[in-house]
């Protein structure tokens, strides 16, 4: 059996017992591996150790159950957990929130959006009072509104170009653009994806890296592609630059809003850097040192 499929039966048998919250012993054996063994293959292929996995797991099954309003008994239950203490710990541990701050911050999150275009394209653009939440490339309006909403589900929406959306403009056009200007950002995500997320702004305008020099930088050499899924699920496109990350060997890689927009974003930078995109990336990798 593949490396792959080893790990692909693991997740399946977590995915299908995470209400029985199987311990390391009970999924290495199911998989027909040492413990020990195990716990290496899982981490250097997914990044997070089965444990921590697990814990994301539950806490996506907690969270779902609280969006049906749930009380925290029934969401610590219908995740597996013995009680709401040890919901209370998972939620201080990943999201460093209790359960019911959670609960109640979604409800209460005031979101504003509106749509825009720049040389890349039309895109959407959301804010809290944090910062910016939320920018989407699109080609079909309704749908990049729709899963706007899926992404956060319980958040009042309203249409409003407000300031940060300006910025965003001038961000993308130059104008008024001073380099001295922070553009806020307000992210949800796992421990690693955050991670990772800032490793990406870390990357300067018209330089390129690659997926394994990523996760070098993150000291997780082994896990280049749990790197690519969070950049994958990257929820601010262009601000925090995905586009960024190609391929060791041939070709630019994959891109959430396409492959082609990804080119002219690379295109573009490296020409405001004054050299071709060929040129930057034969010249710029690695970045990280």
């Amino acid at each position: 059996m593949s490396h792959y499929q080893t790990i692909a039966r693991a997740l399946a048998y977590i995915r299908a017992h995470v209400q029985e919250q199987p311990d390391l012993d009970e999924v290495a054996a199911s998989v027909c591996l040492s413990p020990y063994h195990f716990q290496r293959a899982f981490t250097e292929w997914a990044g997070v150790s089965p444990k921590k996995f697990l814990q994301f797991l539950t806490l996506k099954h907690a969270k779902a159950a609280l969006a049906r309003n749930a009380t925290l008994s029934e969401a610590a239950g219908q995740s597996g957990l013995s009680g709401t203490g040890r919901l209370h710990d998972l939620f201080l541990t990943l999201e460093g929130i209790t359960p019911g701050e959670y609960k109640n911050r979604a409800e209460k999150t005031r979101i504003t959006y509106s749509l825009a275009s720049c040389q890349f394209g039309d895109y959407v653009v959301a804010s809290t009072a944090r910062g910016i939440c939320y920018l989407h490339f699109y080609e079909d309006e309704q749908l990049a509104l729709q899963e706007m909403r899926q992404y956060w589900p319980k958040a009042q929406l309203c249409s409003h170009r407000d300031q940060q959306h300006e910025q965003v403009n001038a961000f993308f056009t130059d104008k008024a653009w001073q380099p001295e200007q922070k553009l806020n950002l307000h992210l949800k995500g796992t421990p690693f994806q955050l991670k990772v997320w800032e490793a990406l702004l870390k990357i300067p305008e018209g330089r390129f890296t690659s997926y394994a020099t990523l996760a070098q930088h993150i000291k997780q050499p082994s896990a280049a592609r749990a790197v690519g899924t969070a950049i994958g699920s990257n929820p601010i496109a262009f601000l925090i630059p995905c586009h960024r990350v190609i391929k060791s060997v041939g070709g630019i890689g994959e891109y959430r809003w396409g492959p082609e927009r990804k080119m002219a974003m690379l295109g573009w930078e490296a020409a405001q850097a004054g050299a071709t995109p060929l040129e930057k990336a034969e010249t710029q990798l690695p970045l990280f040192k």
